[in-house]
Formats: structure tokens, C-alpha cells, sequence
């Protein structure tokens, strides 16, 4: 190599790769699953896939095959052969890495890796232009493609003990961003300068920019502050709580309305590290807010409580969603809940992982539990025309029920400036 990669390092000088070991585990997972799924390989080159089993996202294709099937796990890559080489372990690397063929010669190539068949692509995650393309690149061979997307997602629903502690970490550091909008906000302050404070903690520990959303066409701000009425206005996102934003084509996030005295500030955070999602709320206030705002922030605190416990002990994520829905209706929420009519969201948490997005949900449909190793994000909030009010963590569940990732009790739900 004529560059130096001794360049690509985290903040203090670590080593950021993904280990060996996990891309290896990971690998083998899919091949497995692939196996019992009667498929004989699939190609992935979604950018999120792609880091998740070759610890980059080089712009590139790679090919599993699966158990038993003789195929040979190959990393394709258009650009940059060397950066994938590196990010893969270099020659510890657990599959192989050469330069992408010409998409003429595609099907030649799987051929030469054992492919009879024509391999499984991702439908929920390339665009049908891209699977048609791909699939006459190498219509010769045996059948049609079959989508292979629910696999992937279903193997990353379950967190690998290194992957945990990732999520810890970005935990550690949406404190710390909490703890900046502590220290610099209060009355007068708009709400996009204090999420600028934040930014700055986040970007100075590692964050790369991006948040990966799986549900097209969502995107997202992962700084939301709404200075009371700003918490009531509607959005495109499927979210109880959006914000202002800062125009029209960024309708999400903070925006330039100012902290008045009484009123809650909604402040939700996400952070990123190495790819891994944290997921946070709590309230501000310029003073002391009215005994009506304490009564629901403390309703909404009991909700969470009761969906923490249910998730951890195993009861569909279904079931979880219409005890707390049932709780909110008893409590005189059910028109304010995630929302006001007609913008309510229909859940209240969501898995995260690489994505903000991710399976299972805490809403109807998901007749499933969160499995040992999940991971949470938990939110019940309730939305007036005054403003918004709510509490957010992510958790993970382990044998013993749930455990909390990100602030819970070290960060109080209301903080008074």
C-alpha cells in the first residue's frame, strides 16, 4: 500500500476494525441459515449488510454460499480492493478478497465459485432496477433469485457480546451529549444551537455522520429538541415527537424556536458508534413545570416500566404494545399518545442496531417476543398542543429479563435549567 492506514483509527489511536472473530461468526450464521432455508447463496451489496459481514462498505458485492453447498465466500470489490483488504483483517481476513468482475462476465465468475443456481439477493434493501440488472447479469444459471432479506434481518436481531458492548458505548456518549444540553441550554436558547453543542461532543468521539434507516424513505436528525409547541408540530417521521426542524427539506430535528420559561423541552438523542445505534429522551425545562406535566411524565415512566418488564420476561412484542396502549387509555392518554390525531405513531419502541429502525416493534402485527439479545429502544411519550412529554432508553434483554444500555437512573427523566 502507498497510503498510510495507520490513519484509520479511532479518536485515540484504537484499532476500530471489526474483530476477525465476529465477521467470522457471523459469516458462518448466515451460511447456516441460508442452508436451512433451501437457498444455495445469496449476494449482498447493501452498504449496512455489507459492514455487518466484512467490517467495511467498500463499494462492492459479497458472495456466501450456503453450509454444504461448496460455494466459497467471496468479497467482490469495485473500490477500494486495498481499504477492504485492511478492514477485513488484512491476511487474517475469513473469506476472499479480489477485484470485482466486469458485470459482463458476473455470471463466469459464480460459475467459478461453485454457483449452479442464481443466487438470493436483498429486495428490501436494493432498489428493482438493481435486482433486475443483477439478475441478467447472470440469467444462465438455474432458477430465479429469491429474496433473502428477512435472514439478514433476523440474524441481526441478536446481538454478539462484542456487539453489546458497542451499543454500550454509544450509550456512554449520549450521556455526555445529555449532560452538554444540561450545562448549555436554558431560557432564550434556540433549539438548534443547543443540539449543535451536542453535535460537537458526538463528532469529537467518533460519530461518522450517518444514520442508517431501513424503511425507505425514511431519514433522520439524530438531535430532536422541541421547545414546548414545537413538540405538538406534525412530520413526515414515524415518530411521536419530530420537531421543527431546520427547513423544509429537513423537517426533523431542531429548529430555530427558543426556550420560554414552564415548558417542557423534549430532547431525543441518537448516537452512533461504530455503526451502533443509542437511543434517548429526556425533558428540560426553564423553571419548574406545572403539576399536569409532572402527572404525565410520571404515567409515562410507569407505561415504560410495565413494557420493560413484559419484554423481559418473553411476552410478544404484540401483546407488550396493547397493555400499553390499554395502561395509556386508562391513565386519559389514548388521544395524545405518540402523537395527536391524525399523526399518531402505532408503537412504542423499536429494536436498533446498525439501523434505527430494526425489528421487532413494540406495535401490532409483531406476534413475537424480543429475543435474548435483542435490543430496545423503549419511548412512551404523550404530545399536547402545549408540547411533549416522554422517556426513552435502550435496552437489551439477556436471560435474566432487561437491561438497561444508555442513561436510565444516572440521567434524571426532568432536569430543570
Amino acid at each position: 500500500m502507498n497510503w498510510d492506514a495507520g490513519r484509520l483509527t479511532g479518536p485515540d489511536g484504537e484499532d476500530w476494525r471489526v474483530p476477525v472473530s465476529e465477521i467470522e461468526a457471523r459469516q458462518l450464521r448466515l451460511s447456516e441459515a441460508l442452508s436451512g432455508a433451501g437457498h444455495e447463496s445469496v449476494i449482498i451489496d447493501d452498504p449496512v449488510e455489507l459492514y455487518w459481514l466484512t467490517g467495511g462498505r467498500q463499494n462492492s458485492m459479497l458472495l456466501v454460499g450456503a453450509e454444504g453447498s461448496g460455494i466459497e465466500t467471496m468479497h467482490w470489490v469495485r473500490r477500494s480492493l486495498e481499504r477492504a483488504r485492511f478492514e477485513a483483517g488484512g491476511a487474517n481476513a475469513p473469506h476472499q478478497i479480489a477485484e470485482q468482475p466486469r458485470m459482463s462476465n458476473l455470471e463466469d465468475a459464480l460459475r467459478g465459485v461453485g454457483c449452479t443456481k442464481a443466487p438470493g439477493m436483498l429486495a428490501g434493501k436494493i432498489p428493482n432496477s438493481r435486482w433486475s440488472f443483477l439478475s441478467s447479469r447472470f440469467s444462465g444459471l438455474n432458477g430465479e433469485s429469491s429474496d433473502c432479506s428477512a435472514i439478514l434481518y433476523s440474524l441481526r436481531e441478536t446481538k454478539s457480546d462484542w456487539e453489546i458492548e458497542m451499543h454500550a458505548e454509544s450509550g456512554r456518549i449520549n450521556q455526555m451529549m445529555f449532560e452538554t444540553i444540561r450545562d448549555s441550554g436554558g431560557v432564550g436558547k434556540t433549539e438548534i444551537e443547543m443540539a449543535a453543542a451536542a453535535d460537537e461532543v458526538s463528532r469529537a468521539a467518533g460519530f461518522g455522520g450517518r444514520i442508517r434507516m431501513r424503511n425507505w424513505p425514511m431519514d433522520c436528525d439524530r438531535v430532536v429538541i422541541a421547545a414546548g409547541r414545537s413538540g405538538a408540530v406534525p412530520s413526515y417521521f414515524d415518530s411521536g415527537v419530530a420537531g421543527l426542524g431546520a427547513n423544509p427539506i429537513a423537517s426533523l430535528g431542531a429548529g430555530f424556536a427558543r426556550v420560554k420559561e414552564h415548558e417542557p423541552v423534549l430532547v431525543d438523542i441518537v448516537h452512533v458508534h461504530r455503526g451502533y445505534v443509542s437511543d434517548c429522551t429526556r425533558i428540560f425545562s426553564a423553571g419548574s413545570l406545572s403539576s399536569e406535566w409532572h402527572e404525565r411524565l410520571e404515567d409515562m415512566a410507569e407505561i415504560r416500566d410495565s413494557l420493560v418488564n413484559r419484554l423481559g420476561r418473553g411476552d410478544d412484542c404484540s401483546d407488550v404494545w396493547e397493555q400499553g396502549s390499554m395502561m395509556a387509555a386508562e391513565m386519559g392518554h389514548s388521544q395524545n399518545l405518540m402523537g395527536m390525531a391524525p399523526d399518531q405513531a402505532r408503537f412504542l419502541g423499536h429494536s436498533v442496531g446498525l439501523e434505527l429502525d430494526e425489528t421487532p416493534v413494540i406495535a401490532k402485527g409483531f406476534d413475537r417476543p424480543l429475543e435474548v439479545g435483542g435490543m430496545m429502544a423503549i419511548e412512551p411519550k404523550v404530545i399536547h398542543s402545549a408540547g411533549a412529554i416522554g422517556t426513552e432508553d435502550t435496552w437489551f434483554r439477556d436471560s435474566e429479563g432487561m437491561q438497561c444500555l444508555t442513561m436510565g437512573d444516572s440521567f434524571p427523566m426532568l432536569t430543570e435549567w
